[in-house]
């Protein structure tokens, strides 16, 4: 993949001149960007085996997607704390290891439990991945936050997304064949042939762990040779800041949570969809369910330029819900070739994911920012938690049409709640909605006033520096002897000379 070619300048420099011995900081990036390969990978594992794992196991849907709901329940906490352990307790280099030892640890119990046909130990390693899983994300961003600097950490981002959105894509589409490899080689289906599945699936965690073992070394490195610090989160968690959140920021946490419910079970459940009402054969549905990460990892960065070049991030959010509620419409209501509901899938939720969060920013003050998002994540991952238990039941009991209709109602009200934050960030006198331009302008202006402010200050300080008397040799030595203890007359104060100096100047 390819990297972006300028880092911090003090790292070019050295690049530049030679004498950064086998330059630790140009070979970072490359590691940078596949740490949580694996862990992205074997997120999805469920979706790809979902047949599979439902018929070996001998366990409904809910049950099934009960595997998710055990990834998110930690993450409704830990998204509160992830930043606090790397800055105060583990340091970048340690957590980002421990939280990849925890993602591999999370997958060999998950395989373990499909090995020995013991569903609960499939629960509980999903609950031990998803441990390391978001934190390994958090420590994911604070190295790019550490290296990149300026208009480069925005390309950054996209491409972490884009490598993520490519482990997704490769589990989808690779962890059905090398099911029927197994199979084919053992000579029949079981939990034996699953988890065996699994514990292939997790060399891709030991592939993110070396990763994360290199990376470490190479900052190490980086940090003798560029007398560097070591990456920090900056977040600071205050759980007091909650009673301060605007009725914006309300709207903003409605619309993640019910939008990203309306698409991560989804995809979670959709290859058997695909398969039951289209008649796609196994390979076909993965392919169809891959789409919408096909589609995210190359449009997540020109939809980030996009929204930083023009603005208006509401209106781009807007778009974003309706594509997806004409989305689910066409899946649910007609029998048009799928391949365009879930093209439309995809763009909608790269767009959204470029949009969203970084409004975020514009509504809390910088140091209620860490609470903000962890807050984000925190009720994100507990809606995505109630509702995949909550399709599974729907999709047993009721069908596909009844779930699809339960998808829409969720992005429905993530469009009402969009109406009504376009109204209170109008009615407020908001920036969410401004444009590139406008924002550049009065961010312009505002510095300028901050400048001047700060030059006045200077400029008083100045002033009353040059009012303020200079210590004559006559005050320095009558105050060095008070300092000895020396009992001075009262004619001879170290500061007679100071109130001369005022009575001149009356």
């Amino acid at each position: 993949m390819k990297t972006p070619s300028r880092m911090s300048e003090s790292t070019e420099t050295l690049c530049c001149t030679g004498t950064c011995h086998g330059c630790a900081s140009c070979e970072e990036p490359s590691h940078h960007y596949i740490c949580d390969f694996g862990s992205y990978f074997c997120y999805d594992n469920p979706a790809a085996l979902q047949t599979q794992v439902q018929r070996d196991m001998k366990v409904n849907t809910a049950q099934f997607m009960a595997l998710y709901a055990w990834y998110s329940w930690p993450n409704v906490v830990l998204c509160f704390f992830g930043g606090f352990l790397i800055d105060r307790v583990f340091g970048i280099r340690l957590g980002t290891i421990i939280f990849s030892i925890f993602v591999c640890v999370g997958q060999v119990i998950f395989a373990l439990g499909a090995l020995l046909n013991t569903f609960w130990l499939m629960n509980m390693g999903r609950f031990i991945f998803g441990i390391g899983g978001e934190s390994l994300a958090v420590a994911q961003n604070t190295y790019a936050v550490s290296w990149f600097k300026g208009k480069e950490l925005n390309l950054v981002f996209g491409l972490q997304l884009s490598m993520a959105r490519i482990g997704s894509t490769v589990n989808m589409n690779i962890m059905g064949w090398i099911y029927s490899k197994v199979r084919d080689l053992l000579g029949y289906t079981g939990p034996s042939t699953l988890g065996l599945t699994l514990m292939i699936g997790g060399v891709t965690c030991l592939f993110s762990l070396t990763c994360a073992l290199i990376l470490a070394y190479l900052d190490k490195r980086a940090e003798k040779l560029l007398c560097k610090e070591q990456g920090k989160t900056g977040e600071v968690i205050k759980l007091t800041d909650v009673k301060d959140f605007s009725l914006s920021l309300w709207l903003i946490f409605v619309i993640c949570v019910c939008y990203y419910a309306a698409v991560f079970p989804f995809i979670g459940l959709g290859k058997v969809f695909f398969i039951e009402k289209f008649k796609f054969s196994s390979q076909e549905a993965s392919a169809i369910n891959s789409i919408v990460y096909i589609i995210s990892a190359p449009m997540s960065p020109v939809f980030g330029l996009l929204v930083d070049k023009l603005g208006k991030n509401i209106i781009w959010v807007l778009c974003a819900v309706i594509t997806t509620l004409a989305s689910h419409i066409m899946l649910a209501f007609t029998f048009w070739n799928p391949w365009i509901a879930m093209c439309l899938l995809g763009v909608a939720y790269s767009l959204l994911a470029c949009a969203l969060w970084p409004m975020v920013a514009f509504v809390v003050p910088e140091h209620q920012l860490g609470t903000a998002y962890g807050f984000m994540q925190s009720i994100q991952n507990l809606g995505l938690a109630i509702i995949a238990i909550a399709a599974g039941m729907i999709l047993d009991t009721r069908g596909y049409l009844f779930l699809e209709v339960f998808f829409s109602a969720c992005v429905c009200l993530s469009l009402i709640a969009v109406v009504m934050l376009y109204f209170v960030n109008h009615l407020t006198g908001g920036d969410l909605n401004w444009s590139a331009k406008k924002r550049e302008k009065l961010q312009k202006v505002a510095a300028t006033e901050a400048e001047e402010q700060e030059r006045l200050r200077h400029q008083n300080e100045d002033d009353l520096a040059k009012l303020r008397p200079k210590a004559d040799d006559f005050s320095l030595r009558n105050k060095y002897l008070s300092k000895l203890g020396a009992q001075l007359p009262d004619n001879y104060s170290s500061y007679l000379s100071t109130m001369v100096h005022r009575s001149l100047l009356k």
